[in-house]
């Protein structure tokens, strides 16, 4: 086995968002197969409920998605009442999908090597 790094989620991984009303909606889609197992083991509803505490989520839900590569986390209550209800900037929340893909995960050098050929060789920084 090769060895471990630690490198932010946007390393193995991208999102979309979506929203409705207060509720909101993230897509982390694995770069390749081989980092999916990693998405599922480590970004958990746990530890995306810490990541967005200073917003105070009142619950994440996370659903598989193995068959995209992808997990779906449902965040409620993080949009500050949502669009029409919000003073924030962004009430859509289409930049909190960049909060997740800060979260830290472990990833062994063969992975993350596969995914840097699987994204065409972009920058990875270990």
């Amino acid at each position: 086995m090769s060895e471990a790094f630690t490198v932010p989620l946007h390393a193995i991984a991208h999102a979309r968002t979506g929203d409705k009303g207060n509720r909101l909606n993230c897509a982390v889609i694995a770069h390749a197969a081989e980092a999916y197992p990693l998405l599922a083991e480590q970004v958990t509803e746990a530890r995306v409920a810490a990541l967005f505490a200073h917003r105070r989520p009142s619950q994440v839900a996370r659903y598989l998605l193995p068959n995209l590569w992808a997990i779906n986390l449902v965040i409620d209550d993080v949009l500050e009442g949502g669009v029409n209800g919000s003073l924030g900037l962004d009430g859509h929340g289409k930049t909190l999908s960049f909060l997740v893909l800060t979260l830290p995960v472990t990833v062994p050098g063969e992975v993350l090597a596969l995914v840097r050929s699987a994204i065409g060789a972009r920058a990875i920084s270990v």
